[in-house]
C-alpha cells in the first residue's frame, strides 16, 4: 500500500511539473522579449537637453518653437513633442543621468502626455498616426508606463491603438510590418500574451518574395487595387531579384522602405531570439539573403546609399550618410547562415575595410543596375513600359527629382562624392543622363510617369555586364539609345540616335555633376593643363580628371565644365515645415556634352576610369584597351582587347564582325556578353530586355558543339557557322541573364 502511494504521489509531482512548466516558460520567454525591448529603447541622454526640455515646458504641456496649428503633411511639428516625452522618459530611468527619478522630469511627462491625450493631435500625413506617434507613445509606456497615472494610460491606448494589423496603413509590404511590430510593443505593455504570439506570426510570415506585377507588359500593377482599403500584396515586398517594391509603381524603394522593412523583422529577430517565439530559419535565412544581395548591393561598398536608388527622401539632409554596422552585427549573433559576408559588411562599415568581392547587379525588377569593384562603385536607373521613373513627390519632397530616373550614373570611388550636394544641384545635369537643358523645371506633378519602351535591361554573369536603355521622355519629346559596357578597372559609354524637337533648347549628356574636390586637370591636344575655376567650353579634349576620376574621349571632342561655388538650399527641394531655408553654397564640378538645340541622330561615346590619377592618364592608350565595334540607334558594342570580352546590344536582330575570325549573328533584339580566348569562345550570356523572348537565336562563326539542357547547338561545316538556340527565363524572371560555359 505504502509503495502504491509513493507512486500515486510521484505521478501527481510529474503531472504537476509537466503541467507548470510550458506555463512557467511562457512567463519567461515574454518576459525575456519585454526586457530586450525595453533595454533597446534605452539610448544614452544628454542631461543638456533634458535640462532645456524640463525648463521650457508650458503649464498647458505645450513647448515653445512647434505651431500646434499646422497639421499639415508638410508640417506636423507635433512629432517633436512625442519624441520630447520619450526622451525625457529614458532620462527618468537612466540611473547615470542626474535626472534620473527626478520628479521635474516626471511631472513634464505627465503635462506633455496630458496635453496630447486631450488634444488627440492628428496629421494630414496618416503615417504619423498610424505609425510615428503610436510608436512614440508605445515606447513610452514600455519605459515608464508603470508609474504613470492610471487615466493618462487609458487616455493613451486608443491613440496607440491607432497602429494594428486592421489599420488603413497596415497594407502588405513595409509598413504592415512595421505596424505589427507597434501593436506588438503595446501588446507586451497590456501583457496580453495571446494577442502577441499572433503579431509575432503576423511580422515572421511578412518576410517573403512576392510576384513582380510589371511583367506582362508593364499593364499588370494598372489593375491592381491600390491605396488603403487594399489588402492585396499587389507587387509589394522583396522582389524576386532582391529588389524591393513599396508601391504598385514598380519604383526601387530598396534604400528606402525596404530598409525600414528590414530593420523591423531583424529588431523582432532579435527580441525574439533563442524563445520559444523565435523565428524560424528560413524566413532569418530569406531575409540575410535580401540583406546581402539586396540591400549591400544597392548600396556603395555595402556602406553608402547608392544615390541612384534613393528616390524623394534625396532632398533630406544627410540622406547619403554611411550605414552602421548594426543591422550586419545582429544578423551575425542571430543566424549561422552566410557568416563569411556578414562579417565582411561588419568590417567594411565598422572598421573602414575596402570589400574583397566584385560584382555586376542587375535588378531586372525595378530597372536598376549596380556594379562594384574594390576600388569604386557605379550605378545605372532606368525605366520602362513596366516601372515608373521615380516616386510622387510626396509631402512636397524631391522636388525636382524629373531626371534622375533617365539614365542615372554615378559614379564613387570614396563613396561621399555627393554628399549633401543636393540644394545646390542643377537637376537638369544628372550624371548619365541626355536631357533638354530647359530654362524652366517642368511642376513637381510631371515628376512621376510611366516608361513608354520595353528594351530596357542589362546582360551579366554577375562579374561583367552592358547595360541598355531605349530612351524616350515623354515630357521633353526627346529620344536616345543609351549603354553602358562595365569592366575591371573602365567602363565605356555610348549614345545613339539622340533626337529633339524641342524648340530654343539645347540637349545636353551629363558626364558627372559632384563635389569639387580637387583642381580640374584636362589633356587638350596631348596637353595636360590644370585649369581655372569658372564655366568654359574646350575644344579637342583628350581626357578630363577630377577627383580621382578621368573621363576620356575615344577622340578628340568638345566639352563643357563648370567648377565653381554653386548656392542654393533645402527648402528648394523639400518644402517640410523643418527644411532649411538657410542659403548653402559648394563647391560643384560639372562636365557636360552638348547636342545642340533639336538634334538629330546626335551621338557620343566617353570612357570613365575611376581610381585613377592625372599620372596614370598620361600613360593611358585607352584605344588599345577598349574597341567601339558600332554605336548607331540599332546595334552598339564593345570589346575589351585585355579581357577578351565582346558586349553587344541588338535593338533589332542584326549583325557585327567582333574580331578578325568572329561573326555574330542574332535573330531577335536582345544583349550578348561573349568571353572568348584567342578563336576560342570560352562563356556566352543573353539577355532579353523586351522580356518576351521564349528562346533567343545565335549563329557564330566558330565551332560550337557542346550543348546542355537549356540550349542547342547546330554546327554548319560548309558554312563555318554554329547555330545556338538558348531558352529564356520567364515570368519572374524574365529579363535575366543566361549564362553559358563552354
Amino acid at each position: 500500500m505504502k509503495k502504491v502511494r509513493e507512486k500515486v504521489l510521484l505521478t501527481l509531482v510529474l503531472v504537476v511539473l509537466m503541467v507548470s512548466v510550458p506555463v512557467f516558460a511562457i512567463q519567461t520567454d515574454i518576459d525575456i522579449v519585454k526586457q530586450r525591448v525595453v533595454n533597446e529603447l534605452m539610448k544614452p541622454v544628454n542631461d543638456g537637453q533634458i535640462e532645456i526640455l524640463v525648463a521650457t515646458i508650458k503649464e498647458d504641456g505645450t513647448w515653445p518653437g512647434i505651431d500646434y496649428q499646422d497639421f499639415s503633411r508638410e508640417g506636423f511639428l507635433h512629432r517633436i513633442h512625442a519624441n520630447n516625452m520619450l526622451l525625457l522618459a529614458r532620462a527618468y530611468k537612466t540611473e547615470h543621468s542626474k535626472f534620473y527619478n527626478d520628479g521635474s522630469v516626471k511631472k513634464s511627462i505627465e503635462l506633455a502626455l496630458t496635453n496630447w491625450v486631450s488634444h488627440v493631435y492628428i496629421s494630414d500625413n496618416w503615417w504619423y498616426n498610424q505609425i510615428g506617434i503610436p510608436n512614440s507613445l508605445v515606447s513610452l509606456m514600455l519605459v515608464i508606463g508603470e508609474e504613470l497615472p492610471e487615466d493618462l494610460i487609458e487616455k493613451a491606448q486608443p491613440i496607440i491603438q491607432k497602429a494594428n494589423i486592421q489599420a488603413q496603413g497596415a497594407r502588405p509590404g513595409g509598413d504592415r510590418i512595421k505596424i505589427a511590430g507597434i501593436e506588438a510593443k503595446n501588446m507586451l505593455f497590456l501583457e496580453n500574451r495571446e494577442r502577441f504570439d499572433t503579431l509575432i506570426k503576423v511580422i515572421e510570415e511578412e518576410i517573403k518574395k512576392v510576384a513582380w506585377i510589371g511583367m506582362t507588359y508593364g499593364y499588370g500593377f494598372r489593375d491592381q487595387e491600390g491605396g488603403f482599403n487594399s489588402r492585396k500584396v499587389g507587387g509589394r515586398g522583396i522582389q524576386y531579384d532582391y529588389s524591393f517594391h513599396h508601391r504598385g509603381d514598380g519604383v526601387n524603394n530598396t534604400l528606402s522602405y525596404g530598409l525600414g522593412y528590414a530593420d523591423a523583422f531583424i529588431e523582432w529577430a532579435c527580441y525574439v531570439a533563442d524563445t520559444q517565439y523565435a523565428f524560424s530559419n528560413q524566413k532569418l535565412e530569406e531575409l540575410i539573403d535580401y540583406f546581402l544581395d539586396g540591400i549591400c548591393k544597392t548600396a556603395i561598398y555595402g556602406q553608402y546609399p547608392d544615390p541612384g536608388a534613393k528616390n524623394r527622401s534625396i532632398s533630406r539632409p544627410n540622406a547619403l550618410k554611411p550605414y552602421s554596422a548594426t543591422m550586419a552585427q545582429k544578423l551575425f549573433r542571430i543566424s549561422t547562415y552566410r557568416k563569411k559576408e556578414l562579417q565582411e559588411i561588419i568590417d567594411i562599415r565598422k572598421n573602414k575595410k575596402r570589400p574583397t568581392t566584385a560584382h555586376a547587379t542587375f535588378f531586372r525588377h525595378s530597372e536598376h543596375f549596380t556594379f562594384q569593384r574594390p576600388d569604386f562603385f557605379t550605378s545605372v536607373r532606368m525605366y520602362s513600359t513596366r516601372t515608373h521613373n521615380m516616386e510622387v513627390p510626396y509631402n512636397s519632397e524631391g522636388l525636382l527629382n524629373h531626371y534622375r530616373g533617365d539614365g542615372a550614373n554615378h559614379i564613387s570611388v570614396n563613396g561621399d562624392e555627393y554628399y549633401n550636394i543636393w540644394p545646390v544641384y542643377d537637376y537638369r545635369k544628372i550624371p548619365g543622363t541626355t536631357t533638354v537643358q530647359s530654362a524652366k523645371m517642368p511642376v513637381p506633378e510631371k515628376i512621376a510617369k510611366l516608361g513608354i519602351t520595353d528594351f530596357v535591361g542589362a546582360v551579366t554573369d554577375g562579374k561583367y555586364g552592358a547595360v541598355a536603355f531605349d530612351f524616350k521622355n515623354q515630357v521633353d519629346t526627346l529620344a536616345a539609345r543609351k549603354s553602358w559596357f562595365l569592366f575591371d578597372h573602365e567602363y565605356l559609354c555610348l549614345g545613339a540616335g539622340i533626337s529633339s524637337d524641342k524648340e530654343k533648347s539645347s540637349v545636353a549628356t551629363t558626364l558627372n555633376q559632384s563635389l569639387l574636390r580637387t583642381k580640374v586637370t584636362l589633356s587638350q591636344n596631348n596637353i595636360t593643363k590644370e585649369i581655372d575655376k569658372g564655366e568654359k567650353v574646350f575644344e579637342n579634349v583628350d581626357w578630363v580628371f577630377q577627383d580621382k576620376v578621368g573621363y576620356l574621349f575615344t577622340k578628340p571632342t568638345t566639352i563643357y565644365i563648370r567648377n565653381r561655388p554653386e548656392s542654393g538650399s533645402w527648402w528648394r527641394i523639400n518644402k517640410q515645415a523643418n527644411s532649411p531655408k538657410t542659403k548653402v553654397t559648394l563647391d560643384v564640378f560639372s562636365l557636360w556634352l552638348d547636342h545642340g538645340v533639336q538634334p538629330k541622330d546626335a551621338s557620343y561615346e566617353y570612357i570613365v576610369v575611376p581610381a585613377t590619377s592625372v599620372e596614370k592618364l598620361e600613360r593611358t592608350n585607352i584605344t588599345k584597351t577598349l574597341t567601339v565595334l558600332s554605336n548607331t540607334p540599332y546595334l552598339q558594342a564593345v570589346r575589351h582587347n585585355t579581357l577578351g570580352i565582346c558586349q553587344i546590344i541588338f535593338y533589332k536582330a542584326g549583325e557585327i564582325r567582333l574580331t578578325d575570325h568572329l561573326t555574330l549573328r542574332s535573330d531577335t533584339p536582345g544583349i550578348v556578353m561573349l568571353k572568348t580566348n584567342g578563336r576560342d569562345i570560352k562563356e556566352i550570356s543573353v539577355a532579353d530586355p523586351n522580356r518576351e523572348l521564349g528562346k533567343m537565336h545565335l549563329s557564330l562563326s566558330a565551332k560550337i558543339k557542346k550543348k546542355g539542357g537549356t540550349y542547342g547547338t547546330l554546327w554548319d561545316k560548309e558554312k563555318g557557322i554554329s547555330t545556338l538556340s538558348i531558352e529564356m527565363p520567364s515570368g519572374v524572371e524574365a529579363g535575366k541573364s543566361v549564362t553559358i560555359l563552354f
